[in-house]
């Protein structure tokens, strides 16, 4: 399962049926789940826990040092959970010691080639990053979360869950979650309704969805009233309400 001129530092720790592909480099402090397939020429950097029956595919490198000019060598770490596909020629740093000393991805995703995640971002369960996305530092991306081709995203952005973004997309606020944005910057284009719709949401939770939509950016209100309004609207609904915990939590303040 190993190939013969895969290089393997014996203080990497590989678990039963792991597939290492030809010329890769897999360093100290790396743990590799079973069933992950590393593939032809990827560089892995520790220290760096990558889960089971992940597929990550040439050229990619994962764990290597962040792009940050206070990283002084420290050992921050990188953590890949469970069934990740990651394409062709990916970047994935590790952590700074000021950002919390972790990158984090979850489980599930679908990261396509030249994707860059940069130091202490942390990427959820189920997402789709299609060719070219960028993230900067410190980005937080909830669940569910679809980003078009070649989308950057500015340092310390957070992104809703079930938000999308359409090609060539420069996002530099928080996207709330469902909400659809395109642009250089990025701007509200409605909600995500298709996703939604595939992801088994009903009619109702539909339409309350888009009632929180039209007070946010429709109605005219000045942001903080809006949020008081989401907020009411929020106490019989799970959806709305982690919609106004987001607005509430907003550091960046939220595309608009």
């Amino acid at each position: 399962m190993i190939h013969e001129t895969a290089i393997i530092d014996p203080g990497a720790r590989l678990a039963d049926g792991v597939e290492v592909g030809a010329y890769s480099i897999i360093g100290a402090d790396v743990e590799i789940g079973k069933g992950t397939v590393i593939g032809p020429h990827v560089v892995v950097k520790g220290p760096c826990k990558i889960g089971e029956d992940n597929r990550i595919l040439q050229f990619s490198s994962v764990g290597e040092d962040p792009q940050d000019k206070k990283f002084a060598g420290e050992p921050t770490l990188l953590e890949i959970g469970d069934r990740n596909l990651i394409r062709e020629s990916c970047t994935i740093n590790r952590g700074t010691t000021q950002g919390g000393g972790t990158t984090k991805i979850g489980s599930d995703n679908w990261i396509m080639a030249y994707v860059h995640i940069a130091h202490d971002c942390i990427l959820g369960n189920h997402t789709i990053l299609a060719n070219g996305t960028t993230f900067a530092g410190h980005v937080t991306v909830e669940d569910y979360v679809i980003l078009g081709g070649f989308t950057m995203v500015h340092q310390f952005s957070v992104l809703g869950k079930h938000c999308f973004t359409s090609i060539n997309s420069v996002v530099l606020k928080d996207i709330p979650p469902y909400v659809m944005v395109s642009g250089q910057p990025a701007v509200p284009h409605g909600l995500n309704t298709e996703g939604l719709k595939r992801h088994a949401f009903t009619a109702e939770k539909i339409k309350e969805i888009k009632q929180a939509y039209k007070l946010l950016y429709k109605s005219n209100l000045l942001f903080k009233d809006a949020k008081e309004q989401i907020k009411s609207m929020g106490e019989s609904s799970e959806e709305l309400k982690h919609f106004s915990q987001f607005l509430e939590n907003s550091q960046r303040g939220v595309v608009r």
